[in-house]
Formats: structure tokens, C-alpha cells, sequence
């Protein structure tokens, strides 16, 4: 198959054509069989074809394709939004409005806070990741490759050191250059919101300080400030709970949601507090395809799945499997560049470095080739991209997530 029809500027981490998968499972065109800890790059927390999502797929086709919400209201949509705000675990009244990614909902949280704010400076964080589109690149605390090229971009944007336990910046240190942003760069009065990740994706698999997370929502409250979790990646179970911030003992003001939403079909939300969310001009939000029917049924089928005793269940299983694995690894020596295990709950990078701690990107482009060649495919991560993000389903069986770390282990020996 040829791919000169492809932009060149689509980066591909595994040079592969997938045919078909399985929970965590996948099959390449050649008929070759991987063990899955990519997800889809966490968009599948309950696997490839979930019997579930893909029988409420196949039942709403026969009834409904598409219609656009704000033409004429569909059920679909009616009822996800009810069960989806129920899902939610807040203690104010809760509303939204539906997405196709978690990007487009970053593009309306902006919006939103703009209405209720009066404002636009944003605060978002080193190592960030918020999507593709121009407004949310602002947001990324990367510059190479979403940055590049692309000229000036929507603002203002200020970005923080992020803390966490996982990079070794610490509460106060953030604090510190929140003070200096603040006396330097810009007035709190002008500040619209901060958006954060509770446990970074693209970062590295970063879990946010619990103490700058609180002394955050306690700014906020005092400024008028909106707080933003962005749990596109962090989402519907994958730290052991339905959403990361609750670790935090906060609750945002406004959620971002995507990936995982809908067991791989397309959607987004954002959700939060009714009154950010009535702000806007009747039109003000809505879209073509936002809250498609199809979408809207898998995630109905998802939300099915996502009792709290299997979260807690799968991310238990997950994480002891990981974290075991990964003691036994550093207390035999395995390789000399097996690092920090970063991350909480399912949500867990291993970071590779060197016996001084400096990053071994090179050692991990090697190790996703070596495991992709044995049947295991994984994704990296990370400022210097030299950290795992293991995002297999949390549905894996025991021994396939065996096979994999078998595999893992194995490869971790042979580099060089």
C-alpha cells in the first residue's frame, strides 16, 4: 500500500499497517500479532472491538446516523449528556456539551471562559499537552514539533514549571514562579483560568502535587480564576478512579474529556459548572457532527463498562502487575538504563536514563524497535521523549500483560 498520498508531516511512531485487534491485542496486514500497551494513545481503556461498544455501534446505525443537535435534538445525545453529568464526581450542578476530540473540546473550553471571564490570559504548565488545533498548540509547554513553523499563535498564554513528585519540582518551587509571573509578566486580576493535566500524558506520566493543586483551586476561588483539568488522557478510570483530579481533593470548575469517551469512535466534551457553560449567546457552541448518534451510543455502552468496582478492579490488577514487575527489574539490575517509574494508578511510564540520570532518548527509540520486531508495541513520551507511556486497555488479560512485560524484560536486556 502506498502512503505518497499521506502528509509527510503525520509523524508515525510504529511503521505498520494494522488490519484488526482484540482487547489488547492487534493484527498487522501481514497477519502479524502484537500485544497493545499503545491503546490507541489511551483512547482504548476497554480495548480493541469491546463486545459491548461494538453491539450499541451496530444497533444505532440501524436507527440513526447522523443529525446535527442543534438542528433537531437526537435521544443519543439527551441521554449520554444525563448519564455522562451523573458521572461526573462533583457536588455542583453539572451541564456540557459535546465534541468530536478532546482538541475541539480545549477550542470551547477557551470560548466558555471567555464569556464567563470577561478575560483571556490563560496559565498552563511545562510539558503540557493540549492538542493540534492553533489555539490549543499555545497551550502545549513544548515547542518542538507542535510549535514550529506555524507563526504567531492565539494568546496570551504564560506557562509554569509543573509540579510533581515524578520530575522533582516541587510545590514550592512552582509557587515561587507563579509569584514572579505575577509580579513580572501579568496581573492575577487579568488571568482567565489555568488549565492543567492531574497526571500529564505526553509529559511523561507526570501525577500533579497534591498541595499545588490545592493551593491552585484556593487562588482561583480568591481571584475569580476558572481552573480547567484537562482528563482527555487521564479519564474514565485510567488512574483507578473515573477521573484523575479526584486524587487532588479539588474540583475543577470545567472538565475536558475525550479519548476513552467512546471506546475508540470519535467524541469529546466539555462539562463543568451550568453556570460557565450557560454563559455563552444561544449558538455560541454546537457543531456539525458534535454528539454524532454512533458516537453517542459507544460512550453510552462505555459508561455501561465503567462501574466503580471495575475501575477499581482493572487499575489494581494493572498497577501490581506494572509496579511488581518493574521492583524486580531495578532489584536484579535489569539494564543500566531502566529509570524512574513515573505515573499513579494504570497511568505508568518508565523513564530511560542514564547511571546519571540524564535522559537516553536514543536507547528508547532502540527499545521501541526491538519490542516492536517481538511483538510488543509501545509509545513514548516525555520532554526528551525518553519515557514509556504503558496505556494498555484496562481490560488486558493477566497473561497477555505477562506476555508483554515478558517482552519488555527481554528487550530492556539487549540495549545498548
Amino acid at each position: 500500500m502506498s502512503r505518497e498520498t499521506i502528509s509527510q508531516s503525520i509523524s508515525i511512531v510504529h511503521p505498520i499497517s494494522l488490519s484488526h485487534g482484540k482487547n489488547a491485542e492487534v493484527w498487522d496486514t501481514s497477519g502479524k500479532r502484537y500485544i497493545d500497551f499503545v491503546g490507541g494513545i489511551g483512547v482504548l481503556n476497554l480495548g480493541h472491538c469491546h463486545p459491548g461498544v461494538v453491539e450499541a455501534i451496530r444497533e444505532q446505525a440501524t436507527k440513526l446516523t447522523h443529525y446535527a443537535f442543534n438542528a433537531a435534538p437526537h435521544a443519543p445525545y439527551i441521554e449520554l449528556m444525563d448519564r455522562l453529568t451523573a458521572f461526573i464526581p462533583v457536588d455542583y450542578a453539572v451541564s456540557g456539551m459535546l465534541t468530536n476530540s478532546g482538541a475541539e473540546a480545549a477550542e470551547n473550553a477557551l470560548k466558555i471562559v471567555r464569556g464567563a471571564t470577561g478575560r483571556t490570559a490563560v496559565i498552563a504548565f511545562d510539558g503540557a499537552f493540549h492538542g493540534r488545533t492553533l489555539a490549543t498548540l499555545n497551550l502545549n509547554g513544548k515547542v518542538a514539533p507542535y510549535k514550529q513553523k506555524v507563526g504567531v499563535l492565539p494568546g496570551p498564554v504564560y506557562h509554569l514549571p509543573y509540579p510533581s513528585a515524578d520530575n522533582g519540582v516541587t510545590c514550592a518551587e512552582a509557587l515561587k514562579a507563579m509569584d514572579r509571573l505575577f509580579s513580572v509578566e501579568i496581573d492575577v486580576e487579568d488571568v482567565a483560568c489555568f488549565i492543567i493535566e492531574p497526571v500529564q500524558g505526553e509529559g511523561g506520566f507526570l501525577a500533579l502535587d497534591i498541595a499545588f493543586a490545592q493551593a491552585l483551586r484556593r487562588l482561583c476561588d480568591e481571584k475569580n480564576i476558572v481552573l480547567i483539568a484537562d482528563e482527555i488522557q487521564s479519564g474514565f478510570g485510567r488512574t483507578g478512579q473515573r477521573f484523575a483530579f479526584s486524587r487532588l481533593g479539588v474540583e475543577p470548575d470545567l472538565i475536558l474529556l475525550g479519548k476513552s469517551i467512546a471506546g475508540g469512535v470519535p467524541l469529546g466534551a466539555v462539562v463543568g459548572r451550568k453556570t460557565l457553560l450557560d454563559t455563552l449567546p444561544k449558538g455560541g457552541l454546537g457543531g456539525t457532527y458534535s454528539g454524532n448518534p454512533i458516537a453517542c451510543a459507544a460512550a453510552l455502552a462505555t459508561l455501561d463498562a465503567m462501574t466503580d468496582e471495575h475501575l477499581r478492579n482493572w487499575s489494581a490488577q494493572h498497577e501490581e502487575a506494572i509496579v511488581s514487575r518493574y521492583e524486580a527489574w531495578r532489584a536484579q539490575g535489569l539494564s543500566p538504563y531502566l529509570g524512574r517509574l513515573t505515573g499513579v494508578g494504570a497511568m505508568r511510564g518508565i523513564e530511560l536514563a542514564d547511571a546519571h540520570g540524564t535522559p537516553a532518548p536514543k536507547q528508547l527509540t532502540q527499545l521501541l524497535s526491538l519490542a516492536r520486531d517481538a511483538g510488543l508495541l509501545l509509545m513514548p513520551s516525555g520532554k526528551s521523549r525518553h519515557i514509556i507511556r504503558l496505556l494498555a486497555p484496562l481490560t488486558i488479560e493477566p497473561a497477555v500483560m505477562e506476555e508483554g512485560l515478558d517482552i519488555l524484560e527481554a528487550c530492556f536486556k539487549q540495549l545498548a
